[in-house]
């Protein structure tokens, strides 16, 4: 009788540390996963952004290629 008690409990306390350890680790890499989505939403996107629109409206407009370029393009 004392013996199963004794063994329900150790296996009671190995479940818990398992447990523990496995929340745990969800915890971590869910604080990993939601710090590099801030990080590229609020320091890279913004980057990115600035330079598409600078691309986008500083540089001249789309050059049309003669004809000879755009033979020499195809080949």
């Amino acid at each position: 009788m004392i013996g199963k008690l004794v063994t329900f409990f150790f296996v009671g306390l190995i479940a818990l540390v398992v447990g523990s350890i496995v929340l745990a680790l969800f915890g971590l890499v869910f604080s990993v996963a939601l710090s590099v989505a801030g990080f590229l939403l609020f320091k890279v996107a913004p980057i990115v952004l600035i330079g598409y629109l600078v691309v986008r409206f500083v540089t001249p407009k789309h050059k049309r290629l003669a004809a000879a370029e755009q033979r020499w393009i195809e080949n």
